[in-house]
């Protein structure tokens, strides 16, 4: 079964991605999965959302090009080697990975969220006095 994803270039500039996040919170859209690759001028946010169809209407509504497209979501066990196992079927029939990321769907199991800033210690301290549990 394949998830539709939607893929956006975004400037790569202080407060994009907030820009975008609240269009899709102004309007009720659930974010299920997010991906940002960078360049030095823009990044591709990959999102994966309760919504799609609805989601790219509200960001061309916004002037924000949003293309869907089909990715394959597999779960596998919960042990080493499942991804190699995963991956080595794909390569033995000659299929190549373009990109992969994660992200967990199950009620109360949360995914750490990873973000790169250019304050790092600033970004840090600010999310520790607002209540964010920051890992260390």
């Amino acid at each position: 079964m394949l998830v539709k994803q939607i893929s956006i270039f975004i400037p790569n500039v202080k407060g994009s991605l907030a820009k975008l996040t609240s269009i899709l919170v102004k309007n009720n859209i659930d974010i299920r999965a997010i991906s940002v690759f960078d360049t030095t001028e823009f990044g591709i946010l990959r999102l994966v959302v309760d919504n799609p169809e609805e989601t790219v209407s509200i960001l061309t509504k916004e002037g924000i090009v949003a293309k869907i497209s089909d990715v394959l979501a597999v779960e596998p066990e919960d042990k080493p080697g499942s991804l190699d196992e995963i991956f080595q079927i794909l390569s033995d029939n000659d299929i190549n990975i373009d990109y992969i990321y994660s992200y967990v769907m199950r009620m109360r199991e949360l995914p750490y969220i990873v973000l790169k800033t250019d304050h790092m210690e600033k970004a840090a301290k600010i999310l520790i006095e607002r209540g964010i549990k920051v890992i260390q």
